[in-house]
Formats: structure tokens, sequence, C-alpha cells
């Protein structure tokens, strides 16, 4: 038996503010028991420095995998730490995603054997990104529709993913035409069933990389449940300057070969055959 019902695996590169608001997002979960393993894809000091300040001052452990910078190696990172976790059940996220309190009781709640979760995300503009407190996260505030109409967003039918309880949440999920994939942001699902297809695709970079070891669990018979209207992160705003079209294409190139092929089993992924 594993210590934690739950490894948090957090990717993040080079965004210490940002991963900073995201660590407090869990000092305040409902749920306990659980771990985070930072999955750092090459970061300079400041974020080492961060997540050693932040260790000192939360309840729960935190694991910190890095890389050397060699470029967009998320894939290889996330399998380093994926490895590195103590848990049978793991959430993946991104370290500019703040979860709400009930993220983790949420996941835990709904898991179930043979299912991967797909949850939501609400994405917020740069000026309420840099907005949020340590206090805005503990007292909930931020995910607070009116707190955030109050500061500058601008309200749309995604509002929902704040507000929707009950019925109209499960109604929501069972009818929103967003499909259920692997996305990185917030999906969480078995250890084994990572392992089975040998992980993430390490010749992926940007694009798609987290939906092509859906595809392969999908493959397998894993099948995905949505609660993009139940587990809730915002997404803080950042800019993408490590994107470049060539990752794109040759990423469209292996995920097409994955449905094409019904591939399950990633040679490139944990262990390299």
């Amino acid at each position: 038996m594993s210590t934690f019902s739950i490894s948090v695996i957090i990717s993040t590169y080079n965004n210490p503010e940002w991963l900073e608001k995201v660590l407090w997002s869990y000092e305040f979960q409902t749920f306990k028991n659980f771990e985070v393993v930072i999955a750092d894809d090459g970061s300079d000091d400041k974020t080492k420095s961060l997540i050693e300040k932040i260790k000192a001052q939360v309840s729960y452990p935190i694991q910190h995998i890095w890389h050397e910078d060699n470029g967009f190696q998320k894939t290889i990172i996330l399998n380093k730490a994926t490895v590195a976790s103590k848990s049978d059940y793991l959430v993946y996220t991104d370290g500019d995603c703040v979860a709400r309190n009930d993220f983790l009781q949420t996941h835990i709640d709904k898991r179930e054997e043979g299912y991967f979760l797909s949850g939501g995300y609400f994405k917020l503009p740069m000026s309420i990104s840099k907005l949020i407190t340590r206090k805005d996260i503990e007292n909930q505030q931020c995910f607070d529709i009116d707190w955030l109409v109050k500061n500058g967003l601008k309200k749309t039918f995604k509002a929902n993913k704040l507000t929707a309880k009950g019925l109209k949440q499960s109604l929501l999920n069972k009818f929103t035409p967003t499909k259920a994939t692997f996305d990185g942001m917030n999906v969480s699902g078995w250890k084994k069933d990572i392992i089975k297809v040998n992980g993430f695709d390490e010749r992926m970079q940007y694009g798609g990389e987290d939906r092509e070891i859906g595809e392969r669990l999908m493959n397998c018979g894993v099948k995905f449940k949505q609660i993009r209207y139940s587990a809730i992160c915002l997404h803080l705003d950042h800019d993408r300057d490590y994107v470049k079209p060539e990752m794109i294409e040759k990423n469209k190139k292996i995920r097409s070969a994955t449905k094409k092929n019904n591939i399950k089993y990633t040679p490139f992924g944990i262990i390299k055959n």
C-alpha cells in the first residue's frame, strides 16, 4: 500500500511567481492525504529557492524532480516524476493552475477502476492572475465569480465552471460537447495504467503531447470520464514563447500513427526499448 492516496504531479518551467500561488492552493485543500511531485523541466535557481521556502511553510510533502534545461522536454520530466511518485493514484496538473479547495476531494470521490478523469480549468486574464494573493486563495474568493467580475473579468457561459453545483453540475458534465481527454492541466488516473502504456512518449514536445498518452490509454480500453464542471482550477495567464511550428507538426504525425495503428505502448517512454 502507498503512503498517500494521491500524488499530484505539477509541471513547471521558470515561473516561480505562478508556481507559488499553485502550491498555496494545495495547502488549503479539504482532502489532506497527498504529496506533491514537481516535474521541473530545467528551471533556474529561483524556482529551486521558492520550492525550498514553500516546503518549510506547507503541511504536505513536496518532491522536486529536476533535470537540466535542454529545450522543451516536458514529457521526459513527467515520466521521471511519475516514477518518483509514491501513490497508486496520480493527478497531473500544471504550475499555472490554482486548484479550488475541493479539487483533490473531487478527484478522489469520482475515481474508478478502468477510468481516467478529465477535469476543467477556467482561464484568467493577466491582470487578475497577478492580482491573486495567498489570502485570496485561502478564503477562496478568487473562485468567486462576483469577485472576478468586480476585478475586470467578462462573464461568459464558462462561468458555470465556477458556479455549477449539484444537478446542474452533473448535467453540464454529461452534455458538454467537449470530449473527455487526457489534458495535462487537470487529469487523474491510476499509476498502473500509465506504467502499462509506458508513460509519455519522450519524442514529443509541445502540442498534444498529453493527448497522445490518453489515446494510447483508450487503445488499452481505459475510459475517460468528464468532470470539467466539478474539479476546477484557475489557469493563470502566460505567453508560450517556447512553441515552435515544427514541434506541433512532429507531434501530429506521432498522434496520427497512434490512432491509425491502435498503438498501446510507446518504446520511447519510461522504459527505453
